[in-house]
């Protein structure tokens, strides 16, 4: 189940979502963080963020099972007047143990449409290129508009080239 974070919900799911994080930085996503990262720094970093949900420029939801969050993902708003019709989609996760089910497309869908009900008409996302993220985004009607390349190192500090995507949303009434 896929549900939206309250500021309340947010705090008390900072732990769950740290534990997230950090196994997806062993696996090697490229995500911002480098080896060793564990659960809490990464804790901690979603703690860093509780501004950011508090004020609205952060919107996080989390897909929980039986075990606790199994998937995440984040759409942060546009703060520059002349941007407000677009937006990112940062942080989409899915745990190790739960990928190859759909619920990276799932989680992507419920950014898209919230989105489009905030009436943010485009989307904006990076991701590493080669990686499965970049398959999901193709084929979820994305568009590649330019490889960077040695963007980001990965967790073990490699230089990755990185893909950028956007998306047109269509206009809820």
């Amino acid at each position: 189940m896929i549900r939206k974070l309250t500021v309340d919900t947010y705090s008390e799911s900072t732990d769950q979502l740290g534990s997230l994080l950090a196994d997806a930085v062993a696996g090697g996503a490229s995500l911002g963080f480098r080896d060793p990262f564990g659960p809490e720094q990464a804790a901690g970093w979603w703690r860093s963020r509780q501004p950011a949900v508090a004020d609205g420029s952060l919107t996080v939801w989390a897909a929980h099972a039986p075990a606790g969050v199994v998937g995440t993902v984040t759409l942060a708003a546009e703060p520059k007047p002349n941007g407000r019709h677009r937006g990112e989609v940062v942080k989409l996760i899915v745990h190790s143990a739960a990928r190859g089910r759909g619920l990276g497309r799932e989680l992507l869908e419920t950014a898209e449409r919230a989105a489009a009900e905030r009436g943010i008409s485009l989307l904006l996302l990076d991701t590493a290129t080669g990686s499965p993220a970049e398959r999901l985004y193709e084929t979820a009607g994305w568009t590649r508009y330019g490889i960077v390349p040695d963007y980001a190192a990965n967790p073990a500090g490699v230089l990755e080239d990185c893909t950028f995507f956007y998306k047109r949303l269509p206009q809820t009434a």
